[in-house]
């Protein structure tokens, strides 16, 4: 018989034997079948005794005949097909039609459901690259939705196409048909037929230790024995493809009996670090062990399928309760498409150990932006610095083209020119056109002008704008304080504005004197993650030097980390994970603001140590008040600095006091003799 292929989206069908099924039915039901419109889309005939025969498709059903089935009928479909196995299956010998029979109590067979079995040439296409890559697949999907067709091209393809040796371990005579010559179907791959399906993890086993198989097919993994032999044949060495029972890849977390193939599910029990690192219960799950499979496809339809190519990450992604970006395929008359989905990347795909800049390209060429500071150092792996000239580095862009973290003005991230740093203007990308396949994000593609900010980041603007808020109304509530300043609310925000002004003006004249940065824009946003010191002290000393910085909670989002020498030398498990990612530590002698407001300073290379800074003001404004005896008014200090300063006043014999409330109090020098303790 010449075969008979049709096209249909891709995909061409060997012939499908149907007339040496229909050799086996009875005449009525033949000739019923005969008559049916689309012959070529039918997936099973049912007979059942007592019910009219139906004639299955993919999306309805027909019924045959107007009278009922009776048992004769199914005694001579019987007689004409080889005997029943230990699954209630049999087959037609060279065919891959199955017959599966209905028994009742007693054993004797009331109804057959009889699939026809058709050999589908390319419906690996739309996975191909997995397939060819040597990783362990599993397939998932509903009843007759082609997991089995998929499976038996797998085998032809890498046993014709790429000449590997392939082993069909084949149960139920479904992948290579009936009889004891496997069906053309299957190419030059082998097969090993199970005596009874409680042995065909047995061999399994046997198939990897006596026929040196490079690749090995199985379908229908369904129990613990069989997925205990699955991951020993993927821990030899050897490609799996197979299929198991359910949908998708949540039916598989939720069996206990297949959930070791994506590596198994445990309760764990957290220290009280550790959970309140995560922020999470100290009751969790985790996975267990690596996964058997490297990658499962679920299958939505017959040309429609979504792929998880890193089993690992997406199910630690579900168990943390993280949304997760499968990828989408799909097949049409145009050929293969895939979704264009770019979830963040994880610290571990990226290539440079800095991840201050995030990720640049676009497609397959992505790389990261060496690290940078204000004055242009590049950034090494132990927190060192390489000396640079102050400012940006030519061709940085902060956010751009495919940058996670989101840049800080929105004309470097609108579409169009870009100034460069020479002063030329570069051509902007090219629009992204509809039906391109490319993985390019919606600021690429010209669609927003900003990208939205992380929830992450909108959280800790969120808490200090609220700081500020309650600041404000402290400041409003306790305005009639003794000593704290005027007591009209309004001059006294307005006497806070000016001194603040004045502390700019007096810093830019000094050529950076000043304690406060003039443009915190001008500065990259630095995450810093605190372990072992206190955290409040670290968000005290940010306010104060009001500099871009916010408090990570986790390695994957932060950019380095700030500990101190004891937490250091122990070696926590905090600590190590930041020095096999080779990110910065800063390591504090002590617990305290002074040493946090250093470390900053050194980490954003600002000119001046914030304590040098105010004694040296203070001995300015000591020499002003004994020269003119007039009173001089500080700059706002932390409660420390302003304790050093009233000391200092009170050698120099002078009266000092603190007025303002935080974070605007500041000390004021008065040209009296001390008579008084300061407060």
């Amino acid at each position: 018989m010449a075969p008979e292929r049709r096209a249909a989206a891709g995909r061409q069908e060997a012939p499908d034997d149907l007339e040496k099924l229909l050799g086996a039915l009875p005449r009525e039901i033949v000739d019923a079948i005969r008559a049916l419109p689309k012959r070529h889309d039918l997936i099973e005939v049912v007979m059942d005794l007592g019910r009219r025969p139906e004639a299955r498709y993919p999306d309805s059903e027909v019924e045959l005949l107007d009278r009922e089935i009776v048992e004769a009928d199914i005694q001579a479909v019987v007689e004409s097909i080889g005997s029943f196995g230990d699954d209630n299956r049999a087959g037609i010998e060279r065919t891959l039609h199955r017959i599966s029979a209905i028994r009742n109590r007693s054993g004797k067979i009331v109804g057959l459901t009889c699939r026809i079995g058709r050999a589908v040439f390319g419906t690996i296409e739309i996975i191909a690259d997995f397939v060819e890559t040597g990783k362990s697949l599993l397939i998932m999907g509903r009843p007759g939705i082609g997991k089995t067709t998929m499976l038996r091209e797998a085998a032809r393809v890498l046993a014709d196409d790429l000449d590997k040796r392939v082993v069909v371990v084949d149960t139920s005579n479904e992948i290579a048909g009936d009889g004891d010559i496997p069906h053309p179907a299957i190419g030059k791959a082998r097969r090993m037929q199970v005596r009874t399906p409680s042995l065909q993890h047995e061999v399994m086993i046997e198939a990897v230790e006596n026929h040196m198989p490079q690749v090995i097919v199985i379908d229908e993994i369904g129990t613990e024995l069989e997925a205990q032999a699955a991951r020993t044949i993927a821990e030899r060495g050897v490609q799996l493809i197979g299929t198991a029972h359910g949908n998708t890849l949540d039916n598989l977390m939720l069996n206990p009996t297949l959930s070791d193939l994506i590596g198994g599910i445990q309760s764990v029990t957290l220290g009280d670090e550790e959970a309140r690192r995560r922020r999470s219960q100290k009751s969790v799950l985790e996975r267990k062990a690596p996964p058997t499979f490297d990658v499962v496809i679920e299958i939505q339809d017959r040309e429609r399928v979504l792929v998880h190519a890193d089993v690992a990450d997406t199910i630690d992604a579900m168990l943390r309760g993280d949304p997760i970006a499968p990828e989408l395929r799909w097949r049409d008359e145009e050929g293969v498409h895939r979704s264009q989905s770019r979830p963040r990347p994880s610290p571990r795909e990226q290539l440079a150990p800095d991840r201050f800049s995030g990720l640049i390209g676009s497609g397959s060429g992505w790389r990261t932006e060496p690290g940078w500071r204000g004055d242009g150092g590049f950034r090494g792996g132990s927190g060192s610095f390489m000396a640079g000239e102050r400012g940006t580095r030519p061709g940085f862009r902060p956010g751009a083209s495919g940058s996670w973290r989101p840049g800080r003005s929105a004309s470097s991230l609108a579409p169009g020119p870009s100034r460069g740093a020479g002063g030329t203007t570069a051509q902007a990308e090219a629009p992204f056109v509809a039906g391109e396949i490319a993985d390019r994000g919606p600021v690429e593609r010209g669609t927003v002008a900003v990208p939205e900010p992380r929830a992450r980041d909108a959280r800790e603007l969120s808490r200090q704008r609220e700081w500020r808020e309650s600041a404000s109304k402290a400041i409003v509530a306790l305005k009639a304080d003794e000593g704290t300043g005027p007591v009209n609310a309004a001059d006294l925000e307005a006497d806070d504005e000016a001194l603040m002004d004045r502390v700019r003006e007096a810093g830019a004249e000094e050529n950076g004197a000043a304690l406060h940065v003039s443009d915190p824009d001008s500065l990259p946003t630095l995450r810093v993650l605190p372990q072992g010191i206190s955290r409040k002290r670290l968000e005290q000393a940010i306010r104060e030097l009001q500099l871009p910085v916010i408090v990570a909670r986790d390695v994957d989002e932060a950019d380095v980390v700030m500990t101190i020498r004891s937490e250091y030398k122990q070696k926590t498990p905090m600590v190590r994970e930041a020095e096999d990612r080779n990110m910065p530590i800063y390591v504090l002698k002590t617990n305290t603001i002074p040493q946090m407001q250093s470390s900053l300073t050194s980490i954003f290379a600002l000119e001046i140590d914030p304590r040098d800074a105010a004694l040296r003001e203070t001995e300015e404004a000591i020499g002003l008040v004994l020269g003119q005896a007039e009173a001089v008014e500080l700059s706002p200090q932390n409660a420390y600095i302003r304790r050093l300063q009233h000391q200092m006043a009170e050698r120099a014999n002078l009266v000092s006091r603190s007025r303002g409330r935080e974070p605007y109090r500041r000390v004021r020098l008065y040209p009296d003799p001390a008579k008084s303790p300061w407060r």
